[in-house]
């Protein structure tokens, strides 16, 4: 696995087609990991528009895919401002030793839903986001951790401590002209891993729908302590 970090350039007329269509920016992103005559792997690589820009307002892009992205494929110029070196994420996370009890910060931007009747209804409260989260470690090998109320004059029910924001609609447009609309959540906390296997399997495919719209990448970080 390959982590990629890049910077749009906005001043391109294709960067604020991209930016608006989430399809479109996964579409785009599709040429740095094929050859124009071939179709881009599925699950080949997970993307997220993160909400931090850099210095200069410039958006940012965290990419990571099963091989290393060739910027060039891309095809348009001015599109891409920067592109930090991929780096080796086996590596960096030392996954080939990865141990139950390990922890990482993590971030995830995703579509917390659940199915009724056929049909993906995003879940708009909070408690309901936090037992999704919840729910998806157990099923993918981490836990996170949990805090109880502090309001005395309640029973004490615990609580996820994870960090929910972001919650907003996201549409695209799908080449056969259909609208996709998600709930798009990001939360952002600590995990442990529980089952290193599944957890390492995760990161290499994502949680829950909508990976073509940029979501499901769970982005780690080791937790160092000195």
């Amino acid at each position: 696995m390959f982590l990629h970090r890049i910077i749009l350039d906005p001043r391109c007329k294709e960067v604020r087609r991209d930016l608006a269509d989430p399809y479109q920016l996964h579409s785009t992103l599709c040429r740095a990991f094929s050859t124009p005559d071939t179709k881009c792997s599925e699950g080949e690589f997970l993307w997220r528009l993160e909400p931090e820009k850099n210095s200069d307002g410039m958006p940012r892009i965290l990419v990571q895919s099963r091989k290393r992205a060739d910027w060039k494929g891309i095809g348009v110029q001015g599109w891409l401002a920067k592109a930090d070196p991929a780096i080796d994420l086996g590596e960096r996370l030392k996954l080939d030793s990865l141990k139950v009890g390990q922890r990482y910060r993590f971030r995830l931007r995703a579509n917390p839903c659940i199915s009724r009747k056929g049909k993906r209804l995003g879940l708009l409260k909070l408690p309901e986001q936090e037992a999704w989260i919840a729910r998806k470690g157990q099923q993918h090998g981490f836990s996170l951790p949990q805090f109880s109320s502090f309001d005395l004059s309640e029973a004490s029910q615990p609580r996820i401590d994870v960090r929910v924001s972001q919650e907003q609609m996201i549409q695209g447009e799908q080449q056969s002209g259909n609208l996709i609309k998600l709930l798009s959540v990001l939360f952002d906390g600590v995990l442990t891993v529980t089952e290193p296997d599944k957890f390492i399997n995760t990161l290499q495919t994502g949680i829950g729908h909508g990976k073509a719209m940029g979501l499901g990448l769970l982005s780690v970080m080791p937790i160092s302590f000195s």
